[in-house]
């Protein structure tokens, strides 16, 4: 990687990334589910109950957070999985190498643009999705569903980086494709599974120690943590915070893993990218 980064050429490549995007309806599409699904659950989460209408933003984010765990990992894999691999199959990758721009100055610019499309569409539908609602809510009750709606994008960013990590090794479109669904199938619904299974497999001798650091190994349960430890009401409806030790907890140090899964794997992207010249 250069130590100098041209950041108009970046930006030239963010900004298509972007307005492709918008073209294809994409954003639209994502803001409009978005915002259905949580309008619905802060409206009807408690029918099960027997109450319909809002109650509170805890109860709603806690119903958010299952529901986001689904759907943003799916959608930041989609989106990112043909960024280099599809340029490479339709030809334009050797036309953009052939011009005066690195390697790295393309892949930040794809990653840059798709990451604007993800966050901008997450804004959008769950700030729509909850607008409705807005003369119930607090202010502390808009910071934190704030805090919800941004601790969501940061997951999709770590999947995205994810994404363009498998984009850059695979061999085709295809294969990346089926990558990219295998992953989402693992960190969504085999990951807990596989955990839940070890636990059980170790009699209790796997300390919460050792429970929480492989909890750290899956953006899907950090982004889980950060907003269970963001609320004590929203804690106690999780058995996860009895185990968590304390250290794990801090939103700080949860923040911190979550940006090491968006920085590390776009890296190793880089590195891969920068490497395969072929």
């Amino acid at each position: 990687m250069n130590a100098r980064i041209d950041w108009s050429q970046v930006r030239v490549i963010a900004a298509k990334e972007f307005r492709d995007r918008i073209r294809n309806r994409w954003v639209l599409a994502v803001a409009i589910i978005f915002a259905l699904f949580a309008l619905a659950i802060a409206y009807f989460g408690a029918s099960q109950q027997g109450e319909v209408g809002f109650r509170s933003v805890d109860v709603t984010v806690s119903s958010l957070v299952s529901l986001v765990i689904y759907l943003v990992p799916l959608i930041a894999l989609i989106l990112g999985y043909d960024a280099v691999v599809g340029e490479k199959e339709r030809g334009s990758l050797e036309l953009m190498l052939s011009m005066p721009i690195t390697r790295f100055e393309i892949l930040l610019g794809k990653y840059l643009g798709l990451a604007a499309a993800l966050a901008s569409s997450t804004v959008i539908g769950f700030g729509a999705g909850l607008l409705p609602l807005a003369s119930e809510l607090s202010v502390n009750d808009g910071f934190h569903y704030a805090g919800f709606v941004g601790s969501a994008i940061l997951m999709g960013l770590a999947f995205l980086s994810i994404s363009m990590l498998v984009s850059v090794v695979a061999l085709d479109r295809v294969r990346a494709s089926g990558a990219a669904i295998a992953l989402w199938f693992f960190f969504v619904l085999i990951f807990d599974l596989l955990l839940m299974g070890a636990l059980v497999l170790s009699q209790g001798s796997l300390g919460s120690g050792w429970f929480a650091a492989l909890l750290m190994l899956n953006p899907a349960d950090v982004f889980r943590l950060l907003n269970i430890f963001s609320s004590e009401q929203v804690q106690s409806m999780y058995g996860l915070a009895t185990v968590m030790p304390d250290r794990l907890t801090n939103p700080w140090a949860l923040l911190a893993i979550m940006l090491g899964w968006i920085v590390v794997p776009f890296f190793l992207a880089n590195w891969r990218f920068t490497c395969k010249r072929n």
